[in-house]
């Protein structure tokens, strides 16, 4: 695992999924999207739990350099000198096939399409059309 050091002003990050691990590095800044939106984390922050939402998150500095990773549900944990991200889904920009995610949107659209009035199977359009929408705008570089 990568050692911030006390003091040092970098965060050890580490992003997780039930299968692997694509990030232990060190990084100035990460952004998180989280279920209320996009936020930022630095060295020192509070300590916070966040549950994540689909987005990507962002690396700046420190031994990961500029990186982005696509992520869809999962938690955050922020101390004053380490993120852990545990996501269900985890990705490099690289790994995501464009037309998988087109058809994922494709689907997520026909589930809204079928929803009537049944609110539970709406959030389930939204969920599935918002994680292809975002690995879309991942893949091609948009965030």
């Amino acid at each position: 695992m990568a050692e911030a050091g006390n003091n040092s002003g970098l965060l050890t990050v580490r992003l997780v999924t039930p299968d692997r691990v694509l990030l232990d590095a060190t990084a100035t800044a990460v952004e998180l999207p989280s279920m209320s939106g996009y936020m930022e984390t630095l060295y020192g922050a509070a300590p916070l739990l966040a549950e994540l939402g689909a987005g990507e998150v962002r690396l700046h500095g420190g031994s990961a350099g500029e990186q982005t990773f696509f992520v869809a549900w999962g938690f955050a944990e922020v101390l004053p000198e380490r993120v852990t991200i545990l996501a269900e889904t985890a990705l490099h920009p690289d790994e995501i096939d464009p037309a998988e995610a087109q058809a994922e949107l494709q689907h997520g659209q026909e589930l809204w399409d079928q929803a009537g009035d049944d609110q539970a199977k709406y959030d389930e359009a939204n969920a599935v059309t918002r994680v292809a929408e975002e690995k879309i705008a991942s893949a091609q570089g948009k965030h």
